[in-house]
């Protein structure tokens, strides 16, 4: 009876969810005798200490035909055993993305005791999927010099446009990227792309972007499907999948930190440059720091690994000043305060841990949440801080924090069939709070009607001053709640 409860359920799964690509990286093959023929039977080990477990195992079927399902990017050894044959064991594959490496083995008649090391360069093709991938391994992220965070990684992936490529102003906020080639405002090229966290969305429906800031360099890899998704995602765009890291059986930590100000920071202005009306933001300063720690806190069957982080920038705004006016509802001029120049300033913190539990050996658990604060200390953060806004009409960076919650489960059933499912939640702030000293939310908004000169009120053409009332993005409560589910069974494909 409860054998048939399992069959009955299983099937359940194949009929009612469709096919899906959430699985990892798997490793699959023949293996034959000396002569050629198949080999039913042969116990496949794969073996790495990305694996919680760590030790997937599999059988070949009729045709000699074996599948090791998901498996976490990482390196890893092949071992093949049947009894009356030499085991062969295949050294330093190195797995990424969701690829199918392909590993066929002939065994050679031998003793029990004989055992042949076979080391060789990992399969780079593969050969099984019809996805196209770029993959960014952690090693590769933190070699190459950037911000740190995923918009910055994409000009690394050819045919891939989009997001912020400023290596000292940190992340963006509400990022897009595309695979045309272009970013269309409004258009189809904005859409199409999303936003994975272990194969869970967290992009807004509606839009394709987030805001979403996760720490790449404490990822486990990023990978890109430029071509040829499946179910797993609803539009037809590129997609990047963040694989956060999983912890392991011994305590390890790692740290980053740099820094710079206005003494760091070089200038190329001359004349010709200011004939041009080109003019410099001088740097206050500009910093990031992080740092990660994993442990078990069972060995081989439950791991934790954290990080946190916190990122800023901030830099003088070119010919804005404070107005002297500022909060005086009697007053309808912009007066600069020529001894108070003003800045845009931007702070992001973020803190995520991750469980993995390994409950039995054919089921695997993770659990994974985010914390992020955007412009929790910003003076002026809004996204209008610049040239044409005096100081007073913007706002503060919203309190509320963003938050990314996730639990994914996945089980290798049997040697065919491979079970997963997960749940994420993101709820997201965007805009922003009123500012105090002084409060302009009473007082009414101006925009200075003047296209050149503009002698009576700050020399400063098309000005928003006075009050931030009518600035969405200052003194709004906007907020974004994405919910995802996901289930799928999967199974690889007959051969005749």
């Amino acid at each position: 009876m409860r054998r048939l409860v399992k069959v009955a359920a299983v099937l359940m799964v194949s009929v009612f969810v469709s096919t899906t690509a959430y699985a990892q990286a798997t490793i699959a093959g023949t293996v034959k005798d000396l002569s050629g023929g198949v080999l039913p039977g042969v116990t496949v080990e794969a073996s790495s200490p990305a694996l919680i477990e760590k030790v997937r195992t599999a059988v070949t079927d009729g045709t000699g035909q074996y599948r090791v399902e998901n498996l976490r990017p990482g390196v890893y050894s092949v071992k093949f055993s049947l009894s009356g044959f030499s085991t062969v064991k295949r050294e330093g594959l190195e797995l990424s993305g969701s690829m199918t490496a392909t590993v066929a083995v002939e065994l050679p008649v031998g003793s029990l005791e004989e055992t042949v090391t076979v080391a060789g360069e990992s399969p780079v093709i593969d050969l099984q999927g019809a996805q196209r991938q770029t993959v960014l391994t952690n090693d590769m992220m933190n070699a190459i010099p950037s911000a740190g965070s995923y918009n910055s990684l994409l000009v690394l992936v050819p045919g891939v446009f989009g997001g912020q490529q400023d290596v000292s102003t940190g992340p963006c906020n509400s990022c897009t990227f595309s695979a045309h080639g272009t970013l269309l405002s409004g258009g189809r090229a904005n859409t199409e792309a999303r936003l994975l966290v272990d194969g869970i969305s967290i992009a807004v429906p509606q839009a394709g972007g987030t805001n979403y800031l996760t720490d790449p360099r404490n990822s486990q890899e990023i990978n890109f499907t430029t071509s040829g998704s499946l179910g797993e995602v609803e539009s037809g765009g590129p997609v990047m999948n963040i694989v956060p890291k999983s912890g392991g059986n011994r305590l390890s930590a790692s740290a980053f930190g740099s820094w710079a100000n206005g003494n760091l920071q070089s200038g190329n202005l001359n004349d010709e440059l200011r004939k041009l009306n080109i003019t410099p933001s001088p740097l206050i300063k500009s910093y990031d720091l992080s740092g990660s720690v994993g442990a078990p806190i069972k060995r081989d069957r439950l791991w934790f690994f954290g990080t946190a982080r916190g990122q800023g920038n901030s830099a003088y705004i070119t010919n804005m000043y404070y107005n002297k006016n500022a909060g005086d509802p009697n007053a309808w001029l912009y007066v600069p305060d020529k001894t108070r120049q003003a800045f845009n300033d931007k702070t992001w913190q973020n803190a995520s841990g991750r469980i993995t539990a390994q409950v039995t050996p054919r089921n695997k658990i993770n659990v994974f949440w985010d914390e992020q604060l955007v412009c929790k200390s910003c003076q002026n953060g809004g996204n209008y801080a610049n040239a044409t806004t005096s100081p007073e009409a913007n706002g503060y960076g919203d309190l509320h924090p963003m938050r990314f919650q996730q639990a994914t489960w996945s089980s290798p059933f049997s040697n065919k069939i491979l079970l997963e499912g997960g749940f994420g939640y993101f709820f997201s702030r965007w805009g922003g709070r009123a500012k105090q000293n002084p409060n302009t939310e009473a007082l009414v908004r101006i925009i200075e009607q003047c296209s050149a000169g503009c002698a009576n009120n700050g020399g400063i053409p098309n000005l928003m001053y006075r009050s931030q009332t009518t600035d969405l993005f200052s003194d709004g409560r906007n907020k974004n709640i994405t919910t995802t589910w996901r289930a799928s069974s999967s199974a690889p494909p007959r051969r005749t």
